[in-house]
């Protein structure tokens, strides 16, 4: 049975959206001790002040708790598009939320190693830092679940959807003030 574009796209969108919330929660919940403590490497901070562990810890929290929320609203919207969304495991939402701030993370160790500043534009580690700490410890944290959800199709979707989000949500926040730089 062939499956439709749009329920691709929806399905692709659904699955990661544990995965888009966390680094937003990150930001709203931030501040407090910086990960690296202040700490500086080859002169250069090894993180920055952006990464905290409440910020961390918000993240990762909000993103599962949106993974159990689509849980409950499963059953009603697979009704409204007509075709089965994927529920979330427990592991499954952990694995994407904290994913996805790992992989933030990690963009941040890199950007501070080639001299980037904190907030500073690093194109394509910017859009799918995340994705890829999500889509790694997703898998690692529920491998069934993953490999029947992020089929071949989806994960190329993913990779292609995101940083077109990533742009457009991040234009619309610097145009309504939101943030400091438009990427």
């Amino acid at each position: 049975m062939a499956v439709s574009l749009a329920a691709l796209v929806v399905t692709a969108f659904w699955a990661m959206l544990p995965a888009y919330v966390p680094n937003n929660a990150a930001v709203l919940a931030g501040g407090g001790r910086p990960i690296d403590g202040g700490r500086t490497w080859d002169g250069r901070r090894v993180l920055g002040d952006g990464k905290t562990w409440r910020g961390t810890a918000a993240g990762t929290l909000a993103g599962t708790l949106l993974a159990l929320v689509l849980n409950v609203l499963e059953p009603t919207l697979s009704g409204l598009v007509g075709f089965s969304l994927p529920t979330f495991p427990v592991a499954a939402g952990v694995g994407l939320a904290l994913g996805a701030m790992l992989g933030d993370i990690g963009a941040s160790f890199l950007k501070r190693r080639s001299g980037r500043q904190r907030g500073a534009a690093f194109p394509g580690l910017d859009q799918l830092d995340f994705v890829v700490g999500a889509l790694v410890l997703g898998y690692v944290a529920a491998p069934a679940w993953f490999t029947a959800t992020f089929t071949l199709p989806v994960l190329v979707i993913v990779l292609v959807m995101t940083p077109v989000l990533h742009v457009v949500t991040n234009v619309g926040a610097y145009l309504l003030g939101l943030k400091n730089e438009p990427w």
